[in-house]
């Protein structure tokens, strides 16, 4: 029998799945803001604690918080934005995961003393940065004109990697950077280990086979 291509009824589109999962991380961060201003931004304290072991947990929370609306406004158009173009690589919850965990280890190790960190800013740049670098690992033109796109869109919020602005997390931002280039790298070495090299077939006794095609 031949298997049918028929596409499942009913099942969404990638893009509107992408869709979705974004507005539920969107309304995740707006309730837990609202929460957090109902109690007078205690909920901040849960941040990083630089250096402190009982701050070390503030890595998972601390994306989740913000230290009022107009820190959590600025940074909801590029998550949205760039989670969006992530999820539809299918490499939403591995980049993520390695962003989240260079970027928050970089703030506890090198924040200053007695302050807490908060934001999903270190998440956007490390997105930002693996979508920039991602094609030119790949060698895949697709994602590079896509990175080109994102730069002259967004390049020069890369600015933030350094010391500047009073009150902002650069060392978020700068290790969230580095976690975005580690997941493109570890990602483009982890593909190319995958791909065939040569023919997989039996060799035939009258010469040489066709050699595989690489993806």
């Amino acid at each position: 029998m031949t298997p049918s291509t028929t596409p499942t009824r009913g099942a969404r589109p990638l893009w509107a799945r992408s869709a979705i999962v974004m507005a539920f991380i969107v309304a995740v961060l707006v309730i837990v803001e609202a929460i957090d201003a109902a109690t007078h931004y205690d909920l901040d304290r849960a941040g990083i604690e630089p250096r402190q072991i009982d701050g070390l947990d503030g890595i998972l929370w601390a994306p989740f918080l913000h230290a009022d609306w107009q820190h959590l406004f600025a940074n909801l158009i590029p998550l949205v934005v760039l989670g969006f173009i992530l999820l539809l690589s299918k490499r939403f919850l591995i980049v993520t995961a390695i962003v989240w965990i260079v970027s928050g280890i970089g703030v506890w190790l090198f924040a200053p003393s007695y302050s807490v960190t908060v934001g999903a800013s270190g998440i956007i740049f490390g997105w930002l940065t693996y979508l920039l670098v991602r094609g030119l690992f790949n060698r895949d033109l697709t994602q590079i004109a896509i990175g080109v796109i994102l730069f002259l869109v967004y390049g020069s919020v890369l600015w933030g990697v350094f010391p500047g602005t009073f009150g902002v997390s650069w060392q978020g931002h700068l290790f969230g950077a580095i976690g975005g280039v580690l997941a493109a790298w570890f990602l483009a070495d982890r593909d190319r280990r995958r791909r065939p090299t040569a023919s997989s077939g039996p060799v035939s006794p009258y010469g040489p086979t066709t050699p595989g095609v690489r993806s």
